[in-house]
């Protein structure tokens, strides 16, 4: 039976359902305990599987994850919250250099089925450091899968794929998104972890974005067919690997392709989205593939926050270049 859920009770439910399904599962970071975590995201777990399953730490990001990988050696899969985005900095040597590196320096015998959830990206007027999207520093980093749920039912059975997974994933959460609701069916799976999904056809132009983005993209789509263009949205779900089957066969139909991401534009996920559709589709674009993001600049104070953010105006001015080609 669906549920109709917010986004952050939809992680809470699928880390519940995680937690009793496999006495190997545990939950650690900072307040995620007594708390619930600041966005109240593992709010209750803690209350109901006990100290010694959903762990507080520490405030010391580089030993939750060192913790984390140790667990994992002795057979456990460990859910590992860092706070903020721009907290996950102290944990990066770990994450690049051990636990993105052990399977390959085992020569497969050591997998590391550990999850690192990070409440990325802005629209929520916080201060520095509390707002960043660096899934691009991730993506680069072979050993590591990189993913991002834009809605509630994403949000659920992409958490349950990603403990499930035998290697480490990073778990982005669009925490502007943690307040929107939509249908979860906690018995149907809707794919594949990795698998891209159309979610809204189109013909003149495909929009594909992640995360947060997807529901701006539907925005735009929705603005784009009041002048009579029909645009095709893309949840791409995956930033490693990507899907780029699935971009290509939407490219070949609408011939024009625009990539929206929060992170800045300069070196960003969509760099590489637009070389390899040009690599793969040059014969079918009509136009050349456009990128909307973030500046490249230090996340603005909060009075800027919607400046600096890909906005529908940004957006629609890209699907007017393009298709003024």
């Amino acid at each position: 039976m669906a549920e109709k859920m917010a986004l952050a009770k939809a992680i809470n439910e699928s880390l519940r359902r995680a937690l009793e399904s496999d006495p190997k599962v545990v939950v650690m970071g900072e307040d995620v305990g007594k708390l619930g975590g600041v966005f109240r995201v593992t709010d209750g777990l803690q209350k109901d599987f006990g100290e010694s399953r959903v762990i507080d730490t520490p405030l010391a990001e580089s030993g939750i994850v060192g913790t984390a990988i140790g667990l994992a050696l002795r057979g456990y899969r460990p859910v590992v919250e860092i706070q903020f985005d721009g907290f996950v900095f102290p944990a990066y040597d770990q994450i690049v250099t051990q636990l993105a590196k052990m399977h390959a320096r085992s020569l497969g015998k050591v997998k590391l089925p550990v999850v690192v959830r990070i409440p990325y990206g802005g629209g929520i007027g916080a201060v520095e450091h509390h707002s960043e999207s660096p899934e691009a520093l991730f993506a680069h980093v072979a050993g590591l899968k990189i993913v991002s749920p834009s809605d509630a039912s994403d949000a659920y059975w992409m958490m349950q794929q990603a403990i499930q997974s035998d290697d480490p994933v990073i778990f982005f959460e669009p925490k502007r998104r943690y307040w929107d609701k939509g249908e979860v069916n906690t018995e149907a799976i809707p794919g594949p972890l990795h698998t891209a999904r159309v979610v809204r056809e189109g013909t003149d132009l495909t929009l594909a974005a992640y995360g947060p983005m997807v529901k701006l993209c539907r925005e735009v789509a929705d603005a784009a067919a009041e002048e009579g263009r029909n645009l095709e949205v893309l949840d791409l779900r995956s930033v490693s690997p990507i899907d780029f089957d699935s971009i290509q066969a939407s490219v070949e139909k609408t011939r024009r392709l625009v990539v929206v991401h929060e992170a800045p534009v300069f070196f960003g996920s969509g760099a590489e989205i637009a070389a390899r559709i040009t690599e793969r589709c040059f014969y079918h674009l009509e136009a050349p593939v456009l990128r909307v993001g973030g500046y490249h600049a230090p996340y603005p104070p909060a009075r800027l926050e919607e400046t600096y953010l890909p906005d529908l105006d940004r957006v629609l001015d890209a699907v007017d270049r393009s298709l003024a080609y």
